[in-house]
C-alpha cells in the first residue's frame, strides 16, 4: 500500500498519531486528556473562553474531528455517537420534497433510514446501481439534491467510480456524499476524488477494537460545513468524551491495522476462488472483480472485508456460520477480531426480500470482516467451516 507524499503534508501513519494533538501544555501529557466536563465557566455572560456546554463543544471531541479530518484531507469534521446518528443529522439539510440518488447495495441501517424514516419528512429516494456512471446519472431529477454512495458498498464490495459520479454531481449542483467505512482514509480519500462529504461509521475501523459506537461527517464546503455544525448541536447526537478517546487511540494503529486486514483478506479471497461449496467470491482484489482496475486506480489496497456466496442457500450458510470458531458470528466489522455474518438474516434484514434478491443479495451470501489472527488459523477456521456446510451435518 504504498503512497506518495502529500506534499507538504505528512504521511497518514503519521497524522493518524499526531494530527490535532499536542502535549498537555500544563502537564506535558502526550496523549489528549479526557475532559468529561458538561459545562464551563464564563469569565462574563455569553462570552465562553472556548466551550460552554459538552453538546456544543467539547475539547476531546474537538481533537478527534481534527484528526479525523486531517485523516481525510478535510477543513471540517464532525463527530456524532454513531454512523447512522451522522447520516441522519446530514439528511436533515433536506427539505420535504428533496430526491436523493443513491446506491442500490448500501448497509441495511441506511436503506431502513431512507425509506422508513426519511420518507415521511417527505424525502424520496431513488436506489440505483452505483458501479454504473450512467444509470447512477440518469436518476437524476430536478428535486435531486443530494447523490450517495458506498465504495466498497455492503456487502457485495462493489466500487464506484467516485471521480466520475463526482463530475456529474458537480455538473448539476448536487453535493455526493460518499461513505467510506469499509476503506478508510487509509486506502481510500473520496475528498481528493471530488466528493463533497465523507461519512464513516467510527464503530468499524476507525475505532477497530469492537468497543465503540461513533460516526464522522468530513467535508471542506465551509457553507455546508456551518449547517451541520448547527445540526449537530441543536438535534444533539454527540458522541462521549469517552468514546472520542477510545476512537483517537484507535487512529493511531488504524495504518498498521488496515495493513494487516487488507494482506489476511486477499490472501483468503485468493484461496477461497473455486474452493468446493462455493459458488461465488465478492473481493475487489480479485482479478475477476468487475472493478479490479478501478480500484487498483482509486484505492491503495482492496480492504480487509470479503463476501462468499455458499452452494445450498440459506441453509448451507447457516451451518458455516454455526461451525466457525475464531470468526465470530456477530454483526459489525473493521475490528481486530474476525467476524462473520449473514447479510440476509443480520445487517440487512431490513431490506424487503425482493428488493434484495434484485441487487445480488442471495440467501447464501456470507459476509467476512477478516481480523488480525494469524492467517492459518483464520484458514482452517473456514476450510472447517465449509466442510460443515458442504456435509449438511
Amino acid at each position: 500500500m504504498s503512497q506518495e507524499r502529500p506534499s507538504p503534508e505528512p504521511f497518514i501513519e503519521t497524522l493518524a498519531i499526531h494530527a490535532g494533538q499536542e502535549p498537555d501544555p500544563v502537564h506535558g501529557g502526550v496523549m489528549p486528556n479526557i475532559v468529561l466536563s458538561t459545562t464551563f465557566a464564563q469569565p462574563e455572560p455569553g462570552k465562553p473562553l472556548v466551550f460552554d456546554y459538552s453538546r456544543s463543544g467539547n475539547p476531546t471531541r474537538q481533537t478527534l474531528e481534527a484528526c479525523l479530518a486531517a485523516l481525510e484531507h478535510a477543513k471540517f469534521g464532525f463527530g456524532f455517537a454513531s454512523g447512522c446518528a451522522a447520516a441522519t443529522t446530514l439528511l436533515h439539510t433536506l427539505a420535504p420534497g428533496d430526491h436523493v440518488v443513491c446506491g442500490d447495495d448500501v448497509y441495511g441501517g441506511t436503506y431502513r433510514l431512507f425509506m422508513r424514516v426519511m420518507k415521511g419528512f417527505g424525502i424520496e429516494t431513488s436506489f440505483v446501481d452505483a458501479s454504473d456512471p450512467r444509470r447512477f446519472e440518469a436518476a437524476f431529477t430536478p428535486k435531486t439534491k443530494l447523490a450517495w454512495v458506498e465504495s466498497p458498498t455492503n456487502p457485495l464490495l462493489k466500487l464506484a467510480d467516485i471521480a466520475a459520479l463526482s463530475a456529474a454531481c458537480r455538473a448539476r449542483g448536487v453535493p455526493l456524499v460518499v461513505d467510506n467505512t469499509f476503506a478508510s482514509p487509509v486506502l481510500q480519500q473520496p475528498l481528493d476524488l471530488g466528493a463533497d462529504v465523507v461519512l464513516h461509521s467510527a464503530t468499524k475501523y476507525l475505532n477497530g477494537h469492537s468497543d465503540v459506537v461513533g460516526g464522522a461527517l468530513l467535508m471542506n464546503d465551509a457553507g455546508l460545513a456551518e449547517r451541520v455544525r448547527f445540526l449537530q448541536n441543536a438535534m444533539g447526537a454527540v458522541p462521549s468524551p469517552f468514546d472520542c478517546y477510545l476512537v483517537l487511540r484507535g487512529l493511531k494503529t488504524l495504518p498498521v491495522r488496515m495493513e494487516r486486514h487488507t494482506k489476511t483478506a486477499a490472501e483468503l479471497a485468493t484461496r477461497l476462488v473455486g474452493h468446493a461449496g462455493i459458488e461465488r467470491v465478492h473481493y475487489p482484489g480479485l482479478s475477476s472483480h468487475p472493478q479490479h482496475e478501478l480500484g487498483r486506480r482509486q484505492m491503495r489496497g482492496p480492504g480487509g472485508m470479503v463476501s462468499l456466496v455458499l452452494a445450498g442457500g440459506e441453509p448451507a450458510a447457516r451451518r458455516f456460520l454455526q461451525a466457525l470458531r475464531w470468526f465470530a458470528l456477530a454483526e459489525s466489522l473493521g475490528g481486530v477480531e474476525s467476524l462473520a455474518e449473514s447479510p440476509p438474516l443480520m445487517t440487512h434484514a431490513s431490506i424487503p426480500k425482493d428488493v434484495r434478491l434484485s441487487i445480488g443479495i442471495p440467501d447464501g451470501l456470507v459476509r467476512l470482516s477478516v481480523g488480525l489472527e494469524h492467517i492459518e488459523d483464520l484458514w482452517a477456521d473456514l476450510e472447517r467451516a465449509l466442510d460443515v456446510a458442504r456435509r449438511g451435518a
